[in-house]
């Protein structure tokens, strides 16, 4: 019978009155865009994840593109990611006219496998086809082992972007998920599912000068103001010079005085995920699921709460889940499975550590919000479809 209480959703943001306060405050007082609050917000970025630069942008798929236009990725180029990701961690490569290939994850970490990297790496230099950039992605708010990787980009000289964007408030070692401490590039995700919101939105960040500048280039037209970047004479105070083709990646002042309020609780929400992912561990460990790894040198962001069914049709327990009320959700189709990257050259077989994991993968409810009743039933819901 279906279930007659509230659904539970897999994911959900939450506002209260200071983000409502803040956002107001943009509405009735400031400027809605090219205003104050966009480089306040920037500059919180930067003294959270201890990154020295940072760019607001509409979207972490804006952030993942202007990443690789700012490191010169273009046609002839290679960009490697992951299949186990949403689309946009390889779509952005492919919006520069480069190519894409995938690094297949590690079964139990579910991030890029370090051995399959270093295989790969190994055999591309060989025949002369290394990739221009590497782009790992935190899954689910996991850090990938990010110095291993680190050190074999820097030994191929091939370029590193974090697809940070479930990892926000996460560690990896002693270093906060965005520093930039292994990698040229982090993008951040402010979607409302994500650590924190700004209802869309992203972060592009970096400790790199040069990077930076090239950044904000790209995300605002590739339009300067800055004289020295000028190719002719300045006319006024009023003059600029579109100096690259760029896009209109912007965040508005209204979504940046929201991402200021989140993140003065965003360590708040993270403890509150932390702690209902270890209530999981705690309660689901006796059922045929496989749970996510713990790893001693990492502290997930948890933006998602992973099983993997053993035994059991996913379709079946799915469609048991939601008629209990229960918001489940599955990511992600491997990216080499969608047809347009079918079309490419990629088939099924290609990558079977991701797609065995497609194949069993099964998202359960977990956010800041979420009730200790809420996860019991959840818990009951599991032990129920289960059994």
């Amino acid at each position: 019978m279906p279930s007659k209480l509230d659904p539970i959703p897999y994911g959900k943001h939450h506002i209260d009155q200071d983000d409502i306060d803040s956002v107001v405050d943009v509405l009735l007082n400031r400027f809605l865009t090219q205003g104050d609050r966009v480089p306040a917000f920037e500059n919180a970025l930067c003294e959270y994840t201890k990154a020295k630069f940072s760019t607001a942008v509409n979207s972490a798929t804006s952030g993942l593109h202007v990443a690789c236009l700012a490191l010169g990725v273009g046609p002839g180029d290679i960009v490697w990611t992951v299949p186990n990701s949403f689309v946009a961690s390889a779509n952005c490569a492919l919006y520069c006219g480069a190519s894409v290939d995938f690094v297949d994850i590690d079964p139990v970490t579910r991030n890029m496998s370090v051995d399959l990297l270093a295989e790969k790496l190994t055999n591309a230099a060989q025949k002369g086809v290394l990739p221009k950039a590497i782009i790992p992605v935190h899954f689910s708010g996991l850090s990938c082992q990010m110095d291993q990787i680190s050190a074999l980009a820097k030994q191929y000289e091939v370029k590193i972007i974090e697809d940070a964007a479930h990892g926000l408030g996460g560690r990896f070692k002693d270093t906060k998920i965005g520093s930039c401490e292994y990698c040229d590039i982090a993008v951040l995700s402010f979607h409302p599912v994500k650590s924190m919101t700004t209802a869309e939105g992203g972060a592009v960040m970096t400790n790199s000068p040069k990077l930076d500048a090239k950044i904000k280039l790209f995300a605002k037209h590739g339009i300067t103001k800055d004289p020295a970047q000028m190719k002719s004479e300045v006319h006024g105070p009023w003059y600029y010079q579109q100096i690259e083709l760029g896009y209109n990646y912007r965040l508005s002042d209204l979504q940046a005085a929201l991402g200021l309020s989140q993140l003065n609780k965003l360590d708040e929400f993270i403890a509150k995920r932390r702690n209902l992912a270890a209530r999981y561990q705690q309660f689901l460990s006796d059922l045929p699921l496989t749970l996510p790894t713990i790893d001693a040198n990492c502290k997930s962001a948890w933006h998602l709460y992973m099983l993997e069914l053993q035994g059991h049709d996913r379709k079946e327990i799915y469609d048991a889940m939601v008629m209990r009320g229960i918001g489940v959700n599955v990511h992600y189709i491997p990216i080499h499975l969608q047809p347009y990257f079918q079309n490419l050259g990629f088939s099924t077989g290609d990558f079977p550590n991701s797609e065995k994991f497609y194949k069993n993968a099964l998202t359960i409810p977990l956010f800041p919000s979420m009730t200790a009743d809420d996860q019991d039933r959840v818990i009951q819901a599991l032990n129920e479809v289960l059994a």
